[in-house]
């Protein structure tokens, strides 16, 4: 058996749960890119491939991840799918479980990952956490957004969620796929079910501004309060990425070198700020 995971803290808390089932044992193989943000134009061929590659050692240029793309510290995903593909030509008794929760990242991955699967029909099973309740190490029942915030001994009951891919998901969801990377949008946003929109790379900017006054800040905190406050969520260097637009279109102030969150401070702009101020009541 062979799992599949959109993020790496979901893979250390599934492979907690092998503990308490030994029948959920099997690798476990993480999909390391966020395809929620960036371009997704001709994905599948290398020429487009490479495109995304080349955006994310934009983004991250400079900054607190600088170099990964090519470091070999985070996998290459295309060779890891490739991988999984020839290791299921050749082990036709092989199967995969791919486990989502209701959020961008996830459902994103899955589309991306089962775009790419048809010719494994019936051994290709989804564990689609979708508005279902789990208890958490507290006894109450909550609602995970991700895979990681479930307890291990959770696991164990979600198992019986898996299903197989259905021919017909596997006809829909790559044409729903191709129309998205058509669009040349930057960010995609989970609507319900597996239903995504987008919007372009500014998506999260305004949202950004709210957390930014007339005091100066330091960009790790500003993006600390964004992510533990805000109700939108993405990566930490994606929204470093965006900052870093909005200084240099003057929106925003800087200090310091703008390089990693530690490295400079942001402030608003007097007539920015005075314009999200509320006024007192």
């Amino acid at each position: 058996m062979i799992h599949i995971v959109f993020q790496p803290n979901d893979a250390e808390v599934l492979k907690k749960s092998f503990e308490l089932d030994a029948s959920l044992q099997g690798d476990v193989i993480t999909i390391e890119d966020d395809f929620a943000v960036g371009p997704l134009k001709d994905i599948f061929s290398t020429e487009g491939w490479e495109v995304r590659r080349e955006w994310w050692r934009g983004v991250l240029a400079g900054g607190d991840y600088d170099g990964r793309v090519d470091s070999g510290e985070v996998q290459n995903d295309k060779d890891t799918v490739a991988a999984l593909t020839e290791r299921l030509g050749n082990e036709p008794e092989e199967i995969v479980w791919i486990w989502a929760a209701q959020n961008k990242h996830d459902v994103s991955g899955y589309y991306w990952l089962m775009s790419q699967l048809k010719d494994f029909q019936g051994r290709i099973f989804i564990l689609y956490l979708n508005n279902l309740p789990f208890i958490n190490e507290k006894g109450h029942i909550f609602y995970p957004v991700n895979l990681s915030e479930i307890p291990a001994r959770e696991f164990i009951k979600a198992r019986k969620l898996a299903r197989p891919i259905t021919l017909s998901e596997f006809e829909i969801d790559p044409d729903e796929w191709s129309k998205l990377c058509s669009e040349e949008k930057g960010v995609r946003i989970l609507e319900g079910g597996k239903k995504l929109a987008q919007y372009d790379y500014n998506y999260y900017d305004e949202e950004l501004k709210k957390f930014i006054t007339g005091d100066w800040i330091k960009t790790s905190k500003l993006i600390n309060q964004f992510l533990s406050k805000s109700k939108l969520a993405t990566g930490d260097a994606y929204l470093l990425w965006r900052l870093k637009q909005l200084i240099a279109a003057g929106d925003i102030e800087a200090q310091g070198e703008l390089k990693g969150m530690k490295d400079f401070e942001v402030k608003g702009k007097g007539a920015a700020v005075a314009a999200t101020t509320e006024p007192a009541v």
